[in-house]
């Protein structure tokens, strides 16, 4: 595998991980704020989802992210840079 596609997937789930917890901050506002207690269970399984996708989704990361921590550190400082963040 070649390094700008490594890169590029893991720009890809750091995407996804902040989607991820864009939605769950959503459903956690949510959460018990229906009076119908359906409504309500079904947001915290949603947001209860959202959160194993979260942790799915950084595990699958963490897996891909180089050994050495200073070329980790690059890399994301690099992403960061190119997003204007």
């Amino acid at each position: 595998m070649s390094d700008d596609y490594a890169s590029g997937q893991r720009d890809g789930l750091r995407l996804a991980l902040a989607i991820l917890a864009a939605e769950e901050a959503k459903w956690a506002a949510l959460l018990g704020e229906s009076p119908s207690w359906r409504t309500n269970a079904t947001r915290e399984v949603r947001h209860k989802t959202l959160q194993v996708a979260q942790k799915r989704v950084q595990t699958a990361l963490n897996r891909l992210l180089p050994k050495d921590a200073e070329e980790t550190n690059e890399e994301l400082t690099s992403a960061l840079d190119r997003l204007g963040l």
